[in-house]
């Protein structure tokens, strides 16, 4: 069945479920940044409010649109929240080669593998629109992680979120086709399952960056966009708009 044909609401009969994690692939993209573990937290905990309190070894900075927050090789010094705005974050291989890895946004924290022990950076971070990136030293951060047990545990989970969201997408890169992993980082760029916004506007993002995300060309990325608007699953006003039906391709099998 075609995504077209799925897209009607034609009734099908029930697959049996597959040993490839479908499932939790498509319970990711009906969730994406709905309510979470690191949400429900923030219903008590404001973690903006306990940060702007931490006192000596935080800085707030204004950083323009495409321009680097720090590169792969510089020391790992700080962890980094974001406040207002859009991150990328890519890593650069041997031969040259750079992959996107993940797009952030307002509330994530990155360079968290500074409190790990990582000496130096294994990826890059760049804006991709004008930010408020709150950096807090290395010191700074393990002594309030210590010091606020509810500050230990949004951010415990935050990385458990994350770590989740690294297996899914494996899975989804070792058993999907390319069109399904393009619909579902959409559906997952445009925060889908949101309350109160079921159609949101996607980021801009180049096609290059999307290639790059689920491992394919852009022309690839071009045919299966202009297949999506076609069938009315995403819609160019002045920005990428992504609509719920965009699901279907990802349910589909």
């Amino acid at each position: 069945m075609s995504p077209a044909r799925q897209a009607n609401g034609s009734p099908g009969r029930s697959q049996p479920t597959r040993p490839t994690s479908i499932n939790r692939i498509s319970r990711t993209a009906r969730n994406a940044a709905g309510p979470s573990p690191v949400a429900k937290r923030q219903r008590d905990f404001d973690p903006h409010s306990f940060l702007a309190t931490i006192g000596a070894g935080r800085k707030v900075q204004k950083v323009p649109k495409k321009q680097a927050i720090f590169a792969q090789g510089d020391a790992a010094d700080a962890v980094f929240y974001i406040q207002e705005g859009k991150v990328r974050l890519t890593v650069v291989s041997k031969a040259g080669k750079e992959a996107t890895i993940g797009i952030l946004k307002e509330g994530d924290f990155f360079g968290e593998g500074s409190l790990a022990g990582q000496p130096l950076r294994m990826g890059s971070a760049t804006a991709i629109t004008d930010c408020a990136i709150l950096r807090i030293d290395k010191k700074a951060m393990m002594e309030a992680l210590h010091r606020e047990h509810e500050f230990s545990d949004l951010f415990v989970a935050y990385l458990l979120s994350r770590n989740i969201r690294y297996e899914e997408d494996l899975v989804d890169q070792l058993f999907n086709s390319s069109e399904k992993r393009l619909a579902r980082i959409l559906l997952l760029l445009a925060h889908f399952g949101k309350e109160g916004t079921p159609e949101t506007v996607v980021p801009k993002i180049s096609q290059e960056t999307l290639a790059e995300m689920i491992g394919t060309t852009r022309s690839r990325v071009s045919f299966f966009m202009n297949r999506f608007r076609k069938l009315g699953f995403i819609h160019y006003n002045g920005g990428l708009q992504v609509h719920s039906s965009l699901l279907n391709v990802v349910l589909h099998d």
